[in-house]
């Protein structure tokens, strides 16, 4: 198995994709919110990379069952249903619904590994279902949405725990790349706690907001068994067991 692991959506430009599994991870907070959305019953995701895009998406698809969620600058975008926090994905809101999602910049990682054979979803509350689910591709490639084009530390963290999950199954050589065994040697510099997600850069930008408890959310480790994957243009649930 080949890991690769790339730090912003730009590294991700001309990168030949064929034949690989795309891990996207968006910690702060794109994944950890399609993780809950999928766990709380929503019937697919559609990610997109604008708000342009979302509007004309939902005026593609209609409007019924179907909810507008997202945020510029961590703040939800006016005029939609839902913002881009975790706890606001509860099954009395999205159960049975469409949600088309639009954010600074997890969303964004989508258009950039389109040429994929899978693009699945990983956040640290699905950690362990992504690694079962990811577990013999020839290729993975872990995208890491970044902050604003720049290295965000929780999303290289969560691939760095993946890339050790993955070798420790122990069942066939590993080949990494640089940034694999960047990612990798980090997870032994923090532990994954509530609390930890305060000190990056990402992290401070939200408690700014107000947004203290969307941290405490993100940094929960495998407590959810659902992989989101890109199927149709749209993420839906499979169990990673």
């Amino acid at each position: 198995m080949r890991l690769e692991v790339r730090f912003t959506v730009e590294s991700l430009n001309d990168l030949e994709l064929a034949g690989a599994t795309v891990v996207v991870v968006d910690v702060l907070r794109a994944s950890s919110c399609m993780v809950e959305a999928l766990v709380s019953g929503a019937s697919g995701i559609y990610p997109t990379g604008s708000t342009e895009e979302a509007i004309k998406l939902i005026q593609s698809i209609g409007r019924d069952d179907t909810l507008l969620c997202g945020e510029r600058r961590g703040e939800m975008i006016e005029g939609y249903h839902l913002g881009n926090s975790p706890g606001e994905f509860t099954p009395e809101v999205v159960k049975g619904q469409r949600l088309i999602m639009n954010t600074t910049n997890g969303t964004r990682v989508f258009a950039a590994v389109e040429a994929a054979d899978r693009v699945v979803v990983a956040s640290f509350l699905n950690l362990g279902a992504v690694t079962r689910a990811v577990d013999g591709a020839d290729r993975v490639l872990v995208a890491c949405a970044g902050r604003s084009g720049a290295f965000a530390l929780e999303d290289v963290m969560c691939a760095g725990h993946l890339v050790r999950r993955l070798r420790a199954t122990g069942a066939e050589p590993f080949e990494l790349d640089d940034g694999a065994r960047a990612a990798e040697a980090l997870t032994d510099s923090f532990v994954i706690e509530p609390g930890w997600l305060h000190d990056t850069e990402s992290g401070r930008a939200l408690l700014a907001l107000g947004l203290d408890a969307d941290l405490e959310s993100c940094a929960r480790l495998d407590v959810h068994d659902v992989v989101p994957e890109l199927r149709d243009r749209a993420l839906r649930a499979r169990h990673g067991s």
